[in-house]
């Protein structure tokens, strides 16, 4: 996307960053750099498309949250889970993730990222929300990026409430002058409220589908999907399913916003021959409704990988062995060696045994290494079995400079059709002849004959096909079964239905503190 993958180079503004005042870079490469950098005056911004495209840039930046830097969403929510451990070189590797993986994490060591990365991206929605009116700029070409906005906003907003549960809700800019010290926070579904409200609002305003330079920017049908996505969360299943109907139309067939499940699973992960013969991951599929994009673009180095400017997939690189060696003539699969994070658990591999998915979801580097074809060194909590999805296969290693651990390419699917499909069968509460026929193509898809629809199957049917996608643990909290399933974990139930709010955000401030933290 020519106007939303942008090399960090030009603006600052200051806004809020998790309640405390931070500088927020909006950049492209057709604004001029600006001295004084902090003390930007917008009042001169917003003055051409560009500018209006770079701001919006800005807002996107956020889902790089999903896979980029070490706190990154997909490996902090896997380790959660009962799929993975946190894995990594020892039980003091990530504070975060290791005392979330035992649920021994605590407001001192819950990564603050996680609250501040969100409301960074709300606070540059807000500031685009506001500013965009009055900018010189067609009608059409505001609604539109008002309602990506308006949809990022919203999305940025329901990952804070699956975490952290009440937040607060800020609508408005954030100036010097306001006591953002006293923000209180706001009841959870007074928020549910607002973001479905406002993603409903605008659907009209959004593009059916995009396509080239426009990929990944949000569409109807990903706004329709996150909105449905949102209700079933709220417990709203008759319009979760309705929204979800909308995206996925007639199942196993192509739906109105163009999108279809891929005929062979196994390209959704991995690099594969595109039609020049050079090896490239596969993005923006028929299958891919919001997908948060990476690039080796931005060249990331050690300097400042995490701090917002990297553009890497960090999950390739984190999920990877360590010190992982292939044997002479080998062929096993041909990958760097890693830092051994999300190792995936004996209950895991043996619930994927005898489905056609397992091959592509778990690396088995005990069996390998047992045939004599690879070595490796064990980590902490290892069990021999590496997620494969986000695998760091030498064929993606970036040509260009930068650390090679920071610039693997590998886009993410926030929400792909097979995850739509089974959400909506979940909202039809696992029955009727709809709900068969979504569970029947995703089955389908991948040569599994069909079984009864039941709640269950359908629960099922999620833990093997999105393995290692960071949903499972929040649906164990949506399902009420985290207790059950997580007790040898040490999860408690009545408090790690929600994450602890980061110390540092308490200080000073109107907020509570979530119960039993």
């Amino acid at each position: 996307m020519k106007n939303l993958n942008f090399i960090n180079k030009s603006i600052a503004v200051v806004m809020l960053a998790g309640f405390s005042l931070g500088n927020v870079s909006c950049t492209g490469d057709y604004i001029g750099d600006v001295e004084n950098i902090g003390t930007f005056d917008d009042a001169n911004y917003f003055k051409s498309e560009e500018q209006c495209l770079s701001a919006t840039a800005s807002v996107y930046d956020i889902m790089k949250k999903y896979a980029g830097g070490f706190e990154n969403m997909v490996t902090f929510l896997n380790a959660g889970s009962d799929d993975f451990y946190s894995g990594g070189g020892s039980s003091t590797d990530g504070a975060g993730i290791q005392g979330f993986s035992n649920y021994n994490i605590n407001p001192n060591t819950m990564p603050a990222s996680y609250w501040k990365d969100y409301y960074q991206g709300i606070a540059r929605a807000n500031w685009v929300i506001e500013r965009i009116p009055s900018a010189p700029v067609s009608e059409a070409f505001k609604k539109r990026i008002l309602a990506e906005v308006t949809v990022l906003r919203s999305l940025y907003y329901f990952e804070l409430l699956r975490m952290f549960g009440n937040i607060p809700l800020i609508l408005k800019q954030i100036t010097s002058q306001d006591d953002y010290w006293n923000i209180p926070q706001t009841p959870k579904q007074e928020i549910y409220n607002q973001i479905e409200g406002d993603i409903a609002n605008v659907l009209s305003d959004l593009p059916m589908t995009v396509s080239g330079t426009e990929n990944g920017r949000i569409t109807q049908g990903a706004a329709r999907a996150i909105l449905g996505k949102i209700y079933l969360f709220d417990n709203k299943k008759t319009e979760a399913a309705t929204q979800f109907a909308e995206v996925n139309g007639t199942p196993g067939q192509t739906s109105q916003y163009g999108y279809k499940l891929v005929a062979d699973y196994n390209t959704l992960w991995g690099l594969h021959p595109n039609g020049d013969g050079k090896l490239e991951y596969n993005k923006f599929t028929s299958e891919s409704i919001l997908e948060a994009v990476y690039s080796n673009a931005g060249m990331s180095s050690w300097d400042f990988w995490g701090q917002g400017r990297d553009e890497g997939n960090s999950i390739c690189i984190m999920t990877g062995p360590r010190s992982y060696t292939l044997s002479a003539g080998s062929n096993a699969p041909d990958i760097v060696s890693g830092w051994a994070f999300n190792t995936a658990t004996d209950d895991l591999f043996n619930f994927m045994q005898n489905d056609p998915r397992a091959d592509a979801t778990i690396l088995n580097v005990k069996k390998l290494q047992a045939e004599g074809k690879v070595s490796y060194s064990p980590a902490y909590a290892d069990t021999g079995y590496f997620l494969k999805k986000f695998a760091p296969y030498r064929s993606g290693i970036s040509p260009l400079p930068g650390a090679m651990e920071l610039n693997f390419r590998q886009n993410y699917m926030v929400i792909r059709l097979a995850d739509s499909y089974l959400m909506e069968a979940e909202a039809l509460g696992g029955t009727g002849s709809r709900a068969q026929a979504l569970l029947d193509a995703v089955r389908s898809r991948v040569g599994l004959a069909s079984v009864p629809v039941t709640l269950q199957a359908v629960k099922d049917e999620r833990r093997r096909e999105l393995a290692g996608e960071g949903h499972r643990w929040f649906d164990l909290i949506r399902w009420g079964e985290a207790p059950s399933k997580l007790a040898s974990k040490g999860f408690v139930a009545g408090k790690n239905e929600v994450l602890p709010i980061p110390y540092a955000e308490l200080l000073n401030t109107a907020l509570k503190q979530n119960p039993q933290y």
